[in-house]
């Protein structure tokens, strides 16, 4: 590159590069910073089932990244990457531009799993992009009530599937009384990773609502779905949360890549293959540790990756991401009622909403507030 100041680019808007912007707004590095996103605001995926159920609007669901990168002294580029050449050191735009750089940091997230359902087509919603999601969600609820017996199936047995599914069923059954809501599960089953107990009380909760749980492999068919055990459920709307896939493009990225495609990182989330490219989020895996894909890695590694990018412009030491040997989950089940999960303890009630509540109204506010008592 021509130019004296080095550039570096931030590629995704996810969680942990509001920590980046407001890292750069407090130390003021000598470079040029450069974030590229599709979209001005960030939707927080934690207050997503909350907005589903009503007890959100969307403003408060949402972080408007142009005062970050204004106070960081970023520009914003309003377009998506699709391809990263990291041996050139540059990264291509939907749009057909090419930004060099001499650092990247990568936060896009995954791409939704939907290997065996397209062929639902149109029937078929990905819970991920999240923009996209949200876009439809409004007028999925305005057909199940105009339409006699629609039918919603989830398919997704992780935390996202859970959520989804009993927030879809709190707002269906308030506006279309005759609609139903389904929940499919893998044959790993209902919440593989936590405790027994949180299994336990989401099936309680699934068959108090009148969720049907299905665990079997789901097909996508052009109306519906069909299950392992060759049962066929005829599906107006089929939403997928069957987690994340990495984006595609990483394959001519140069990077490299561990078995599923994804960026691998070492414990300061750099890259093990080119030492100025960082990663954090869906779109990566470390190599010395086995860690979940979740929101909470993407939000505590983001003060990370923030320090160690900065570090690598002034000389400065990296540290390590070291996550918890247990994360805390707070699952949202429909009304102002959650259930918790933290290794082998579990509770439910609506004081575990309020918990939630609180802990999601505090992040929202640490970044749109830009105060400094939460860093």
């Amino acid at each position: 590159m021509n130019c004296t100041r080095k550039r570096l680019v931030l590629a995704g808007g996810g969680h942990a590069h509001l920590s980046v912007l407001r890292a750069l707004a407090r130390q003021r590095p000598d470079i040029d910073a450069v974030m590229i996103t599709p979209s001005t605001h960030q939707t927080y995926s934690g207050m997503l089932p909350g907005w589903m159920a009503g007890h959100y609007s969307m403003a408060e669901c949402q972080i408007d990244l142009r005062p970050l990168a204004q106070a960081a002294n970023a520009e914003m580029i309003l377009d998506q990457v699709t391809g990263v050449n990291a041996d050139l050191q540059r990264v291509t735009l939907a749009n057909g531009t090419q930004l060099d750089y001499d650092m990247l940091s990568v936060d896009v997230g995954g791409e939704t799993n939907l290997s065996w359902l397209e062929t639902l087509g149109k029937r078929l919603l990905p819970v991920k992009p999240l923009g996209g999601f949200v876009q439809r969600w409004q007028g999925i609820v305005a057909d199940a009530k105009k339409q006699n017996n629609f039918s919603l199936i989830v398919v997704g047995g992780g935390a996202a599937g859970v959520e989804i599914a009993l927030a879809a069923q709190h707002v269906i059954e308030e506006q279309a009384s005759l609609a139903t809501v389904a929940l499919i599960a893998s044959e790993r089953g209902l919440l593989p990773g936590h405790a027994a107990g949180v299994s336990n009380r989401v099936r309680y909760l699934l068959k108090q609502r009148g969720i049907a749980l299905h665990e079997a492999q789901a097909v996508g068919a052009e109306d519906g779905i069909l299950l392992g055990n060759g049962r066929h459920l005829y599906a107006d709307t089929v939403v997928a949360a069957t987690g994340s896939t990495p984006p595609r493009w990483l394959q001519t990225s140069h990077l490299a890549l561990d078995e599923h495609g994804y960026i691998s990182v070492d414990s300061a989330h750099r890259s093990i293959s080119h030492p100025n490219v960082f990663a954090a989020g869906d779109v990566c895996a470390r190599t010395d540790i086995l860690m979940a894909r979740s929101g909470v890695h993407a939000v505590f590694a983001g003060p990370v990756v923030a320090h160690n990018l900065i570090a690598s412009i002034t000389g400065g030491k990296f540290i390590s991401y070291r996550p918890r040997k247990r994360s805390l989950y707070l699952m949202a089940t429909g009304p102002k009622h959650a259930i918790a999960s933290w290794g082998s303890f579990s509770a439910t009630g609506h004081w575990v909403w309020r918990w939630k509540n609180q802990i999601d109204r505090r992040f929202m506010n640490k970044h749109k507030s830009g105060d400094s008592r939460y860093d």
